[in-house]
């Protein structure tokens, strides 16, 4: 499975503990990361990750293509819902493509743990059958 993993600044060492306490699970998957993120996972877990820009500087945009596309399983996202983001148009964006694609999404460390739970007992298995039949949406549709 392909899984983006994306935390606003206040919520990496979260990520990161989270991700840690997980690491079983997310070394048998392709990941993918925003700048900074990835580069902070790639030093703490020693996980081979992607990485894009950062998140203001286009990297949700990015991983929106991929959705876009149909190349991404899932979103883990750690938002901080605290702190206004400069960047908050992309970051509802990125949530709506995961909608509109029906992208499994987290934005806590509840949500994440529950997919995670399902992804690791095959639960996340019918996005590969998904992601196989190569579905795109046209503009004619």
């Amino acid at each position: 499975m392909n899984i983006a993993l994306i935390a606003h600044d206040k919520k990496k060492k979260d990520l990161i503990q989270f991700v840690t306490a997980y690491l079983s699970i997310f070394k048998k998957h392709e990941l993918y990361a925003t700048g900074t993120t990835g580069l902070r996972l790639c030093e703490e877990t020693g996980l081979k990750i992607k990485r894009f820009q950062s998140g203001p500087l286009g990297g949700d945009q990015e991983i929106g293509a991929l959705i876009a596309k149909n190349e991404m399983d899932m979103v883990i996202f750690f938002r901080d819902p605290l702190t206004a983001q400069p960047h908050e148009p992309d970051v509802s964006a990125l949530i709506r493509l995961c909608d509109v694609y029906n992208i499994p999404l987290a934005t806590n460390m509840g949500s994440a743990e529950v997919l995670v739970r399902g992804l690791e007992h095959g639960d996340i298995d019918w996005r590969q059958l998904e992601r196989g039949r190569g579905k795109k949406f046209s503009i004619k549709e």
